[in-house]
């Protein structure tokens, strides 16, 4: 009898699935060498044309935080200064899943890949959230050509992740553990459970200003089981990717703004069981090195933000993407 509740769950799970699976993505599917990525192109609206006439305007490719897909809550509002190009990691959303490490070396041969099967042609403005400022930043560093520059979303920095204190690491260790206990709950149907039942808005109250479409095509990907294993390559993979971007901290003169959140997460009675002192400790670090990677650097304080400022002030990522802008010559 106790495992009737289980066979429910995850029988709503897979019919749930079929019925999303029937339904096309926002965007496009291309093949990338044996497995598919996604991807969503937001055009600049006429109605909202800059009053400066750039000679070209670049294009924005938001790079996602690791198990992120925010770039869908962020694009309408870039939109309306630039094109926006947002895609889903493999792994992640509609993407497939890729049989390659998950690191940013892999990641950022991937999106080179697809832009240019895309046909998105550069310049481009680079914007990484979290862990993705290591791919942006390794991107920019292969690809300088076709970089104009980049934005960091509350980034992440090698040398300060290369000495984490042990409670950090095992903090680390533990949102592993969290990944993989999620991949089973996404295929026995809990996470689309507890997506139906407003789980996600009761964590994240900042979600409910979202638009509801916006967020289902965030939510659809939190309930499959291939977007949690992928968190879990990813970070397990996280100090290859650290040392694949050691090379990339001198970006000459290129416009670089350096999002800082208020604190990595947001006091609440829960992160009296974390170190989160150690934790900020660690950010201020780190955000002191990514302000040396650029003569032509910019700290943005998102002073009412955790680490996920995309839900709790996207309107500071909006921001530093229009200074990025103004500090562009073609623009």
């Amino acid at each position: 009898m106790k495992t009737i509740p289980l066979i429910t769950t995850t029988l709503y799970q897979l019919i749930a699935s079929y019925f999303e699976d029937r339904k096309s993505p926002p965007g496009q599917l291309i093949d990338v060498g044996g497995y598919r990525l996604h991807y969503y192109v937001g055009k600049i609206s006429s109605s909202t044309t800059p009053t400066k006439t750039p000679t070209v305007t670049p294009t924005i490719v938001l790079e996602h935080s690791l198990g992120g897909i925010e770039g869908y809550l962020l694009a309408p509002e870039i939109a309306k200064i630039a094109p926006v190009f947002i895609y889903d990691r493999a792994g992640y959303g509609w993407s497939d899943h890729s049989p390659h490490r998950r690191t940013s070396e892999q990641i950022v041969s991937e999106l080179n890949i697809l832009l240019t099967k895309a046909g998105i042609e550069p310049p481009y403005i680079l914007v990484g959230d979290s862990f993705g400022s290591y791919n942006v930043r390794l991107f920019a560093h292969q690809f300088p050509e076709k970089v104009v520059g980049m934005v960091l979303v509350d980034g992440l920095h090698e040398v300060g992740m290369s000495s984490m204190a042990f409670s950090l690491r095992a903090l680390q260790l533990l949102f592993t553990s969290g990944f993989v206990m999620s991949t089973l709950g996404s295929i026995l149907g809990i996470i689309r459970l507890l997506k139906t039942l407003g789980m996600f808005e009761l964590i994240k109250p900042q979600l409910r200003k979202f638009p509801t479409k916006d967020l289902d095509y965030i939510k659809r990907s939190f309930c499959r089981p291939k977007h949690w294993v992928t968190m879990a390559r990813e970070i397990i993979n996280l100090d290859n990717s650290a040392r694949q971007i050691s090379c990339a901290n001198n970006f000459g003169d290129l416009p670089l703004v350096s999002i800082k959140a208020n604190s990595f997460f947001k006091p609440s009675l829960w992160t009296y069981f974390i170190p989160l002192k150690s934790a900020n400790k660690l950010r201020d670090k780190m955000h002191l090195e990514l302000l040396k990677i650029s003569n032509n650097s910019t700290q943005l304080q998102a002073s009412n933000s955790g680490h996920f400022v995309w839900v709790d002030e996207p309107e500071v990522i909006v921001t530093a993407i229009k200074m990025v802008l103004e500090k562009t010559n073609i623009y």
